[in-house]
């Protein structure tokens, strides 16, 4: 078997987008992304955190309880980060329903239940020349973490986002112009 240290990655940089529902979203790595997607700002140093996760139901035959098949009854893909950057986008998705508003450099956020805010949101995952996008067509913050106010620390909104599938059952899409995602495997 040979071994390839040059397809070995790391997520070095990279940014997250938010954007109404519904708006064009780039087709491939490196384009830039529309004007209607925000960049989220400063993230943790613990980057972004992608998760799938399946419940699956066995059933056991009768002889001898051995199990002779599995079943995925549902499915889940999340997308976990800490924002450090405070904006109104941040505060509005960690507060979500709710709207930052003001003047004059006077802001008000008056904070509600929150409600259904379902956007499109993007993941920029960069390692030199190599890029990776995600767009997660419809997504919507379903937790957020504990706000800690504390002198040696920044404010950090810790936010989960959920991709609900579209009806084609896409919950959602990478792109890459990573010369290693078509390379044949070692041997």
């Amino acid at each position: 078997m040979t071994l390839n240290a040059n397809q070995v990655r790391v997520a070095i940089t990279g940014a997250a987008y938010a954007a109404p529902r519904g708006t064009k979203a780039p087709t491939d790595a490196t384009s830039p992304w529309p004007a209607d997607a925000v960049d989220i700002g400063w993230i943790s140093d613990d980057g972004i955190t992608e998760s799938n996760s399946a419940d699956v139901t066995e059933i056991k035959a009768w002889q001898g309880g051995a199990t002779v098949r599995k079943v995925v009854s549902g499915s889940e893909m999340t997308f976990k980060l800490t924002a450090i950057e405070t904006s109104k986008t941040t505060l509005e998705l960690y507060h979500k329903g709710s709207k930052v508003t003001g003047a004059s450099g006077k802001a008000v956020l008056a904070i509600k239940a929150p409600g259904p805010d379902r956007r499109m949101f993007g993941f920029d995952v960069v390692d030199g020349d190599s890029h990776i996008r995600i767009v997660v067509p419809d997504g919507e913050v379903t937790e957020v973490g504990d706000l800690v106010y504390k002198g040696d620390e920044a404010l950090a909104y810790e936010l989960t986002i959920t991709a609900y599938p579209a009806a084609d059952g896409t919950v959602a899409i990478k792109f890459s112009d990573d010369p290693a995602w078509l390379a044949a495997p070692s041997s």
